[in-house]
Parts: C-alpha cells; structure tokens; sequence
C-alpha cells in the first residue's frame, strides 16, 4: 500500500479515505483482494475506529463489500458503474468545458499547459503511474479555473470506477494517446471553440469503452462476470 503523509487538518476519518481511495483507483489494492482493518491501521498509523468508517463511505459507492463475520473486500469492476461513472464525468465535464471557452480570455492557462508538458516527460520515460496522477490534475484544473471546486467534488467519489479502468488501459494501451487527448482539450479551450473541445472531451472519456474488451482480456480476474 502506497501512504503518503497526512495533510494538516485532516481527520482520521478523511485520511484513511483518501489513503483508501488512492491505493483503490491506483490498483495497489486489487479488486477482489480482502481488507484488514489491523493491517489498515497499522500502515496508516490509526486506530480502527476511522478506517471502519472510511470503509462504511466506500461501501455506499460500492467499491467495498462489508462481509459480516468476514471483513471487507475491494469489489470487483462493475463494467455497468464505470459507465456510469463516464457518464457523471461526461455530463458534468461539458459544462465545465463549455464554461471554461466562454471565459477563455480571462483565465490562466499556465498550470494546465505546465501539466502537459509534464506528461510528455513520463511518456517518455515509461511512469504511467505519474501520468495517472497529471491526468487527475489535469481535469481538476478546469474545475478550478472556472469556479466549479465544489462540483468537483461531487463527482470525486464516483470517479473511482472510471479510474480503476482507466489505470488498467494504460498498462495495455499507448499512454500517448492520453497526452494528445489534453493537447487538444487544451488548444480547443484556449481558442473558444466549444464544439472541437466538447468533441475531444468525448473521444478521450470514451477511450475506456473502445478498449473495454481488451482490457477484461488481459484481467479478466478483476472483473465480475458477464452476463
């Protein structure tokens, strides 16, 4: 399990789920695998107390299973409740898009071009896991630039089942594709254009759905079964 430190402020509870949903989205807790809040607490330096109640929220979106008598469990992608989760993003993300070209010539676009660059860099130097984190970014950004922090959140939570998918696609496909998607997002926004930047909003959000069977392929052992 990857920890990271905790920020200041932030309680037991909120800790261990944010510790919790970044080791789920990331894949270092495999869906499938079985969660024990002795081990949870001992890698995170807490009492059990918060770690059964960060569990409890991720049982609500459905990436925990509580097992009574048996513990938890990281549930197994639900092709359905990514799709779902896409369709959140999608919705939500073309407003924010169609917001961001109207005020184009007002915001500040350094982060964002900044963030680019830098997912060029671990293209080339093969760390899908950086990316994976500048992609998150990267959309979190435009959230930010238009206002919309609050939102975003919202959407956090669900994001998850997209996430998990997302990291498997880019352990099978060509990582650059992912790079050009924010190049051109980006050099849509900044010219106003909201039909071209809607239009690669799509193609790269649907890139999950292009590649799905590939995916359950290679992993078939991480998802539920096919009707």
């Amino acid at each position: 399990m990857n920890v990271t430190e905790r920020y200041a402020r932030e309680t037991a509870r909120d800790y261990a789920l944010r510790m919790l949903k970044r080791n789920i989205a990331s894949l270092e807790l495999l869906p499938g695998s079985m969660l024990s809040e002795n081990e949870l607490s001992g890698w995170l330096g807490l009492s059990r107390t918060p770690i059964r109640e960060a569990l409890i929220e991720l049982c609500k979106i459905h990436i925990v299973e509580i097992l009574p008598q048996r513990g938890s469990r990281i549930a197994l992608i639900d092709c359905a409740m990514v799709e779902e989760s896409r369709f959140l993003r999608l919705v939500l993300e073309t407003a924010i898009i169609e917001m961001a070209c109207e005020l184009a010539p007002t915001l500040d676009f350094t982060v964002a071009e900044a963030n680019v660059k830098l997912q060029k860099f671990y293209v080339e130097n093969r760390m899908p896991e950086k990316l994976m984190e500048l992609d998150d970014d990267f959309h979190r950004e435009l959230f930010r630039l238009t206002g919309r922090m609050q939102t975003y959140q919202l959407m956090d939570s669900m994001r998850l089942h997209f996430e998990r998918m997302r990291n498997l696609s880019l352990s099978t496909l060509k990582e650059s594709k992912i790079v050009a998607d924010h190049e051109a997002i980006l050099r849509a926004v900044r010219a106003g254009d909201k039909t071209e930047a809607v239009a690669q909003l799509k193609r790269h959000l649907h890139r999950n759905q292009v590649d799905e069977m590939a995916v359950r392929e290679r992993f078939s052992a991480l998802f539920t079964p096919m009707d």
